[in-house]
């Protein structure tokens, strides 16, 4: 009887732990804040402040811009502009105030914070009710606070911050009514009411998912973040709609939800399939939601999620930049965007703390001399501090394309001792805000552009350009393949300009080869752009020790069943210095085309070459550059000039060189890239301003291989050879030039020619 009284006593205190524990823990999961800040986290905050400088640098920062709004009012305007009118800037400014506040607020224990919040919200709690749908009917999505459920959608992700911070300061009763009349109806219109912004995989619909799971968590609304993760069940989509871009909203079979997102758009080592400026733009919702996904649901591990997908991407996107750290613009890109945004800042402390503190990241933070005020941004501001930081190193790397890592890729090769960066493209479409350029390519020097990628057309929140919207003209010629440095077809862009096509198909890698810092190297094909006709490009960096910086080799081959006319484009940056053939210029301007993006070329200039080599010599940034060419003589060399047909001028007035070549199947163009001087506006002295490179010809053209020749001014000969068909790094090779037998390894050849 004793032990059976001391085992149910036992039992019962046994019970009464277990309860009080899971009560404990039960509380503990309801306290806020708990989405990127924590209860911890603010702690640790605390005892640190006034000691680590950065961190103490942004939070005066902060607590500047917020007291001066605080000290302006509050003002939730009636919604009735574009991007960059008043209401939209307003209600953007408002977001961005709402989430600081709520930092100093836990921060600093000021409740003139936590009012502020809570006043601004309850204006918008009045107002949302009865709000209706944006008037402005420009969107396939259209918003209520915004003019599309994308803005909308971005100030639900931050103020979901914000009443994450007050929400234990706000009564039980104020907590009800914000939930029931705001919060709750804001997530299902974005979602439940507007299926074909939410249910895609697409940056808007990360935004849309990020927005309605991180209000889900703060409200401890499961359906909420089950709606986020994996998207509306039986949305009944139509497939094949398109959104405005021309990207397709529904893919028969495709998941949705956060973690689609996370599969499809992202190559296993972190390229976005959209490209850096739009990667950019969606790594806050991705990231910040994967922090809050963290601290809330640890147990969905999302940042181990495909192999560190989240992690790896932040990677990805610093090596897709130059050397000022501005993003390279491939497809629909603004150029100037750079890793010093607030969402790289986010990015790169987050990158930081989750991902093994890699000390190369506090190198990158240190530029931006800025952190994020949680948990991430402490720890980097600590890690600078203690003079952890090691530089990030920059060199060729290639990124693979394709949820697999099959879909094409994309490859930057660098020589770091002429600061040369070219970026070669040769992905997949890139979703709606993809290009029509296949193995096209960009050239930098220190930073700056050589030969240009246009980038998109568009006035990002300026308003009297469209609203700030995308221009007409980022269709008819920023997308358009003539407006890129890559081969046209009969002036036709790749695809016939059809995103129905383009997304069925991509480029592919034939191989990359970084293992010699005296020649970089990338070769890709791409079979489908034009129905009967194969292209193949090969691109090198190569130093010479003849030559005063290093050269790029451009070799594009062309294989058709038929005869076509060839356009070949160079956007050079600067100012023409020399030529070495006769052209006319014109009394008269036209435009070089109608459509296809050659109604807006305007023709400055026509010429033929008059040898086997044309050369072109411009200056750039204090910089001479020439481009050699191989060509004959019935072909054409255009000067032209981007403008025509834009009455509102919406186009930047760009210079371009062409290469017009008619009547051929089977072809082959090369072209070497030089810098090779300088000028000195203050010593008035030009130093090297000619071209070092006194012959290119191409040597041999077959199934097999194809082999060009370099003469620099000295007389000395190299010879390159590519492999077009093989591409093994171990298979060994023999091909006779001129009586002279070569052999070697791998898919190329570089070396002297033999006498």
């Amino acid at each position: 009887m004793k032990l059976s009284r001391v085992h149910n006593r036992f039992s019962s205190l046994l019970s009464l732990l277990v309860t009080l524990l899971f009560f404990q823990l039960f509380i503990q999961a309801q306290e806020h804040p708990k989405l990127i800040l924590t209860k911890d986290g603010v702690a640790q905050i605390k005892s640190n402040l006034g000691s680590i400088p950065l961190f103490d640098k942004t939070l005066t920062q902060i607590k500047k811009e917020v007291d001066v709004e605080i000290e302006n009012g509050i003002d939730v305007p009636i919604p009735k502009d574009f991007s960059g009118g008043y209401t939209h800037e307003r209600h953007k400014r408002n977001f961005f105030i709402l989430q600081k506040a709520g930092v100093l607020f836990q921060i600093l224990d000021d409740e003139k914070y936590a009012r502020y919040i809570r006043d601004m919200l309850f204006e918008y709690e009045e107002k949302y009710q009865d709000l209706p749908i944006h008037p402005q009917e420009r969107s396939y999505a259209r918003g209520k606070l915004f003019w599309q459920c994308l803005n909308d959608s971005n100030w639900l992700v931050y103020v979901s911050q914000a009443y994450d911070c007050i929400h234990d300061w706000l009564s039980k009763k104020e907590r009800k009514q914000l939930e029931k009349n705001l919060f709750r109806p804001f997530a299902d219109f974005i979602s439940i009411e507007n299926p074909q912004f939410f249910n895609r995989v697409h940056n808007h619909s990360t935004w849309g998912n990020a927005a309605v799971g991180m209000i889900g968590l703060v409200m401890d609304d499961e359906e909420l973040v089950q709606r986020a993760l994996y998207g509306i069940k039986d949305a009944n989509l139509k497939t094949g709609a398109k959104d405005n871009d021309g990207g397709f909203i529904t893919v028969e079979g495709q998941e949705v939800g956060f973690f689609a997102n996370l599969e499809e758009p992202f190559s296993p080592d972190g390229y976005y399939t959209e490209g850096p400026y739009y990667q950019r733009y969606a790594s806050y919702p991705f990231l910040i939601f994967a922090q809050a996904l963290h601290n809330v649901k640890p147990e969905l591990k999302v940042f181990e999620h495909k192999d560190s997908v989240l992690l790896k991407s932040v990677n990805a996107l610093l090596n897709l930049t130059d050397a000022d750290g501005e993003f390279f613009p491939i497809n629909d890109a603004q150029k100037g965007m750079s890793y010093f945004s607030r969402s790289l800042v986010s990015a790169v402390d987050i990158a930081y703390y989750y991902g093994g503190k890699n000390p190369e990241l506090l190198s990158i933070a240190e530029k931006q001399q800025r952190v994020v005020l949680d948990e991430t941004g402490l720890s980097v501001a600590l890690g600078l501090q203690n003079k952890e930081a090691r530089p990030f190193v920059k060199e060729s790397i290639s990124f693979s394309d394709g949820s697999d890592g099959k879909q094409g890729g994309i490859s930057i090769l660098r020589q770091p001792t002429d600061g040369f960066a070219l970026v070669f493209k040769y992905t997949a479409q890139g979703l709606s805000h993809g290009h029509y350029d296949k193995l096209s390519y960009m050239l930098y020097q220190d930073g700056e552009e050589v030969l240009q990628d246009y980038g998109l057309a568009r006035f990002v929140n300026i308003e009297q350009k469209g609203g700030g919207n995308y221009l007409k003209e980022n269709k008819t010629w920023a997308k358009q393949t003539v407006a890129h440095n890559t081969l046209v077809q009969n002036e036709v862009s790749h695809f016939g300009g059809a995103y129905d096509v383009g997304s069925k198909h991509h480029s592919d890698l034939h191989f990359v080869d970084f293992s010699k810092e005296a020649i970089q190297i990338v070769s890709a094909k791409e079979e489908n752009a034009y129905p009967g006709t194969s292209l193949q490009r090969t691109l090198a960096i190569i130093k010479d020790d003849n030559l005063k910086n290093g050269f790029v080799l451009d070799i594009f081959r062309v294989k058709g069943n038929k005869e076509h006319q060839y356009d070949l484009p160079f956007y050079y940056m600067g100012q023409i210095i020399d030529t070495d053939f006769d052209y006319d210029v014109p009394s008269v301007l036209t435009s070089l085309g109608k459509e296809n993006g050659y109604q807006h070329l305007w023709l400055e200039g026509k010429g033929n070459p008059e040898k086997e080599n044309t050369k072109l010599t411009w200056l750039n940034d204090q910089k001479f550059y020439s481009l050699t060419l191989t060509t004959k003589t019935n072909d054409e060399l255009l000067f032209t000039r981007i403008g025509a047909n834009d009455p509102e001028f919406n186009l930047r007035r760009d210079a371009g060189f062409m290469l017009r070549r008619e009547n051929v199947a089977n072809d082959v163009f090369a072209a070497v890239i030089e810098s090779h001087g300088s000028y000195s506006p203050v010593s008035e002295l030009a130093k090297n301003a000619s071209s070092k490179v006194k012959d290119l010809s191409v040597v041999a053209n077959g199934e097999d291989y194809t082999a060009v020749t370099i003469e620099n001014s000295t007389g000395e000969k190299h010879l390159f050879i590519v492999c077009n068909k093989k591409s093994s790094a171990q298979l060994e090779h023999t091909l006779e030039i001129d009586k002279y037998i070569y052999k070697w390894i791998g898919p190329h050849y570089y070396g002297k020619i033999k006498k």
